[in-house]
């Protein structure tokens, strides 16, 4: 009997699948449905600063703004008391998800400044959230910053958290780091219980007619998963902090890639939106045949066995790799032949 359980966040899970941040998450009978494929956890949809701000402005001005001379107009604006805020509704979902689920429930906070977080994670916490996903989506315009104070920003964060919470909290992180492995020991040193590798940014496009800018939704592809395999294998030894891998799971073949790697769990979004929650229990079979195939008994086993410091290659991870790449390009004749 294959044994597909792993270590995150110091839970036990039963297998290394956990669907990320998603739609999913919003609707109980998709999340159950998730579960009843396999998925051995879950993370919720993010609740985004900028909702919280806007609802405080918003309960604001029903509050001390709400008399404006005519009472019968006035009659039609909300109460403050009959106004859900998304910081309200986030906590009815989580209380739904945990009163659904036997699995544990990831709550994901997304933002770029503590400002208010205490309260909302403390709140969380309270409410039965197994661990919290925080994703610092700061995009540093500013040519003034540094990238020093970019780091600050996300390990200030970390440890004012830190101190008001127990459950575990794990980092997700963009690839623009300058030097990834050094900001994760550092974000090791301020309290992190792990890091999710890498978050991606929804990148704006330009209408050629109407000359705006627009938002584009791209959903990813197997190859975005190359990144996080190439860092986890990096870090794997290296730091004693869960290592997640998320952006480019869409099969089992990338799966297993990654906790070869290094990974303790596998996030998946994309491949579930397209194929259904379903699917997930598609990848968690194909998984376990690879397994017995390569005759491993557990995900322990396998963890980590391609990693930097266990390839038989480790330069393959590292610049000279890039060379090697470069110089088995064979182009098509007729283009430059």
């Amino acid at each position: 009997m294959i044994d597909l359980s792993t270590e995150y966040l110091g839970m036990k899970l039963k297998n290394p699948l956990v669907p990320s941040a998603s739609p999913f998450a919003k609707d109980l009978s998709a999340a159950k449905r998730l579960e009843d494929a396999g998925a051995a956890a879950i993370v919720m949809n993010s609740l985004f600063e900028e909702e919280v701000n806007a609802d405080e402005e918003r309960l604001d001005h029903l509050m001390h703004h709400q008399d404006i001379g005519h009472f019968e107009a006035a009659s039609y604006l909300p109460s403050g008391d009959s106004y859900k805020t998304h910081l309200e509704s986030y906590l009815e979902q989580l209380e739904g998800l945990k009163r659904s689920l036997e699995i544990p429930v990831i709550a994901s906070l997304n933002g770029t400044t503590p400002s208010g977080w205490i309260s909302h994670a403390r709140q969380l916490q309270e409410t039965g959230a197994d661990a919290l996903e925080l994703n610092v989506y700061y995009m540093p315009a500013d040519m003034e910053q540094s990238a020093d104070i970019v780091e600050a920003r996300y390990i200030e964060t970390l440890i004012e958290l830190k101190m008001h919470i127990r459950i575990p909290v794990i980092m997700k992180l963009s690839p623009q780091f300058s030097s990834v492995g050094n900001f994760v020991k550092k974000l090791e040193k301020a309290g992190a219980d792990g890091v999710s590798l890498f978050n991606r940014y929804y990148l704006p496009d330009i209408d050629l007619e109407s000359l705006q800018v627009i938002p584009s939704l791209q959903l990813s592809t197997p190859v975005e998963s190359r990144l996080a395999m190439r860092w986890i294998a990096m870090l794997y030894g290296r730091v004693n902090l869960t290592l997640a891998a998320t952006s480019g799971i869409h099969t089992s073949e990338d799966a297993i890639k990654l906790l070869l790697a290094g990974a303790d769990v596998t996030h998946m979004c994309s491949a579930l939106l397209h194929h259904g929650p379903e699917y997930l229990g598609e990848v968690l079979k194909g998984i376990e045949q690879w397994m017995e195939e390569k005759e491993y008994s557990s995900v322990t086993q396998l963890k980590g066995s391609v990693s930097h410091g266990n390839a038989t290659d480790p330069a393959a991870f590292e610049r000279s790799n890039y060379i090697k790449v470069l110089g088995s390009f064979d182009s098509p004749g007729s283009v430059w032949r």
